[in-house]
């Protein structure tokens, strides 16, 4: 005869008097979406995460080595740039975790899963730095087009679907203001 005992949220399942395992006994979203959908969600935004991680970083390092005539009005602009994607971390992190999954949190895993490249140890001129990122804000935006038509269609999560535009209309901005900087 197999038990179950539910303490303190921790599922002990025994049988005939011995211990067969024990289970943490975790909250999932009962939100209209499946689980498997809801992995595959959270699977998708911990890209969209790991994208933002090495652009944030990116940005950042621009923000620390830009030099030459426009200096400061870059520095300003890239300090801009990168408090901007640091709260889009945070909502993304946020995101992730509402929907049931854990979010990813190392620099490990944000390079295995970021579509966005490094180039260690290269710095570019301020014309370099500015294509530089707008290559990859412009590549990310068709990432999330993407992503905002499989939640939508595919996963029918209304939610994320929005929250994706507005991620991908402030990559829209700063896309077309560094792209203003190179006419």
């Amino acid at each position: 005869m197999c038990y179950r005992v539910l303490i303190n949220g921790i599922i002990i399942i025994t049988k005939g008097g011995q211990f067969l395992t024990l289970k943490k006994n975790t909250m999932q979203p009962k939100i209209g979406i499946t689980e498997k959908n809801l992995k595959s969600i959270g699977s998708m935004l911990s890209g969209v995460l790991a994208d933002a991680v090495v652009l944030y970083t990116k940005t950042r390092k621009f923000h620390w080595n830009v030099s030459g005539e426009s200096f400061m009005e870059l520095h300003k602009l890239f300090e801009n740039q990168y408090k901007q994607l640091e709260e889009a971390i945070d909502e993304i992190a946020e995101r992730i975790n509402k929907l049931g999954t854990k979010t990813p949190g190392t620099m490990q895993e944000f390079i295995q899963r970021s579509s966005i490249k490094e180039a260690p140890g290269k710095y570019p001129s301020q014309k370099g730095m500015l294509e530089e990122l707008l290559a990859d804000h412009e590549a990310l935006i068709v990432q999330l087009r993407t992503n905002i038509d499989d939640c939508d269609k595919k996963y029918n999560d209304a939610g994320t679907t929005d929250f994706l535009t507005g991620l991908m209309q402030e990559h829209e901005t700063i896309a077309w203001t560094l792209r203003r900087y190179l006419e």
